[in-house]
């Protein structure tokens, strides 16, 4: 880890305000993101990454001693979203419309909302492993090496899920 990610973490830990923010401006976007792909509906998602920064304000002392920032976030927004899971029935939710657009970008939008839920749908088929994956490299912008510590496997077998997900999907969308 960086000596920027250090002294971050120095800071978090010293229950410094602006480094709260400075982590929520780094890294919040990415978790959303994240947790997005893994929960589906954006309510339960901004849940389970509220709990995460919370549980990092609670337990701020101990963040010294935390070895890989972005990795330990995205342990936590992985539990995170298990526990929010549990306590929400799945539900797909479409939060897409298209109200006010001028009459010539509707149908352009329309496209790009079809392009964008036949994505998510094969997502959704994809296996949860190989789901989290996809998460965790697309919108936690991490290495194999990360998620691998992130979900207790290697980082060839991350890379291998990706891979694999990454197929899946290309055939996926050209099936449809």
């Amino acid at each position: 880890m960086g000596d920027e990610a250090k002294a971050l973490l120095g800071r978090l830990a010293a229950g410094e305000e602006s480094a709260f923010a400075e982590l929520y401006d780094r890294y919040g976007a990415g978790l959303l993101a994240a947790a997005m792909r893994m929960l589906a509906r954006r309510q339960d998602a901004e849940d389970a990454v509220q709990e995460v920064f919370a549980a990092l304000v609670r337990s701020r002392r101990r963040l010294i001693l935390v070895e890989d920032l972005a990795a330990y976030l995205f342990v936590s927004l992985r539990r995170s979203a298990g526990r929010v899971a549990e306590r929400r029935p799945r539900m797909a939710e479409l939060d897409v419309t298209a109200a006010g657009d001028p009459e010539s970008a509707v149908n352009s939008r329309a496209e790009a909302v079809e392009a964008h839920e036949r994505l998510h749908r094969a997502i959704r088929r994809l296996p949860a492993e190989q789901r989290e994956v996809i998460a965790l490299r697309l919108n936690g912008e991490l290495t194999f090496e990360q998620i691998g510590r992130v979900l207790g496997i290697s980082p060839n077998t991350a890379a291998s899920r990706y891979r694999y997900a990454i197929r899946k999907l290309r055939d996926a969308l050209r099936d449809e």
